[in-house]
């Protein structure tokens, strides 16, 4: 019987925690080296087996392998979480202490909840889309957001904290799980738009307005500078900026931006360097009509803050955290209010984007305006 693939898909990543309580007990394969050909093998096989659920296509888009792929390591991540917080146990006990150490970190079993639950989730109903033929880019795209933001914290986080003497060849696996995101991200972003069919009327009156006449957009302008403050801010904090106000930021809110297991540093420096460039541009772009760019970014730059955001949160209150590294009690609730708006600003931001897209059409001439609607 053949099975739909994203049937198929499924069912290749639930082999996961079997194979994971295989190697946890059976200890002929439990060398590092052997774990890292273990992997490559178990890898190529799910490539294998989900090209033969679409043999029968005459054509198959490329990032079905990818999310493929990287559904099976969403289970993976899952099961790891749920060890790891006492729910299951004879899985990972073994790759933890001899393999990857760093994923019993809080950063990590948040991260790896994260991926079984919303990237799994999001892999799951684009590789059905995909296969019936319907659009999932805006999907995609916030997924490539994510999973790049969640790679490029993971993978240097672990070079330069406590575990960067603890790397065994299995880490370098995780270079790919980097390549194929932004692989991914490139050949979507190089897919036209699905843009929607707006009369040129719409389109021009849209754009005559000015921003004070767009309160929505007023609100989500004067939110983005004010995220834009705080990722400047707490990018100065961990810089080791001499000023009172960051000395005290990092000892009375946030001091697990000082936990030696360096994901909290480089979580702020990328925020710093890459997201708050990104953020600049999205004010720009609430001012300035016609940038199209600004329906793919927006969605890109909404899955990278609410992943980051989502890790960084879940490990500053959890009980894998050193105690003295938590957000202290009395300053709990601004605290967490704080990193829960930075999240939901370029989240609504996208919502914004995708349900009016008007504004963000190129400029319609005067003469097309005239005629009615207009196909961008």
């Amino acid at each position: 019987m053949d099975f739909p693939p994203e049937i198929s898909v499924f069912l290749l990543s639930l082999t996961a925690p079997f194979i994971l309580y295989t190697i946890n007990h059976v200890s002929i394969l439990q060398d590092p080296q052997v774990i890292l050909a273990i992997g490559i093998t178990v890898l190529t096989t799910l490539f294998l087996l989900a090209n033969l659920s679409v043999k029968s296509r005459k054509s198959t888009d490329p990032l079905f392998y990818v999310f493929a792929v990287f559904s099976f390591t969403s289970v993976v991540g899952i099961t790891n979480a749920l060890q790891q917080d006492g729910f299951i146990r004879g899985f990972m006990d073994f790759y933890i202490s001899k393999v990857e150490p760093y994923l019993s970190s809080a950063h990590c079993i948040m991260m790896s909840y994260w991926d079984g639950v919303v990237h799994y989730g999001l892999l799951l109903i684009m590789i059905h889309r995909l296969t019936a033929g319907k659009s999932f880019r805006g999907m995609a795209l916030v997924w490539a957001g994510s999973m790049i933001a969640s790679q490029i914290v993971f993978i240097p986080g672990i070079v330069v904290g406590k575990y960067g003497k603890k790397i065994l060849p299995a880490f370098w696996r995780n270079a790919a799980f980097l390549v194929l995101p932004i692989w991914a991200a490139a050949k979507l972003f190089n897919r036209p738009r699905e843009l929607p069919i707006i009369p040129a009327d719409k389109v021009e009156v849209e754009q005559k307005k000015a921003l004070f006449s767009r309160p929505a957009d007023l609100l989500l302008t004067l939110g983005l500078l004010g995220t834009i403050i705080f990722t400047a801010f707490r990018g100065f904090v961990i810089l080791e900026c001499s000023l009172d106000s960051c000395f005290s930021y990092i000892y009375q809110y946030e001091p697990y931006m000082k936990d030696s297991v360096g994901f909290p540093k480089v979580m702020m420096l990328v925020s710093m360097f890459y997201v708050l460039p990104l953020l600049t541009a999205c004010v720009y772009g609430l001012y300035t009509p016609g940038c199209t760019w600004m329906l793919d970014w927006t969605l890109f730059l909404a899955g990278a803050v609410a992943q980051t955001q989502w890790t960084h949160l879940g490990a500053s209150v959890h009980s894998r955290t050193s105690f003295t590294y938590r957000i202290p009690r009395d300053e709990w609730r601004l605290v967490v209010t704080m990193n829960l708006l930075y999240a939901a600003v370029p989240v609504l931001l996208a919502v914004r984007c995708y349900l009016d897209q008007a504004f963000f059409m190129k400029n319609v001439p005067q003469e097309q305006a005239s005629n009615g609607k207009k196909k961008s």
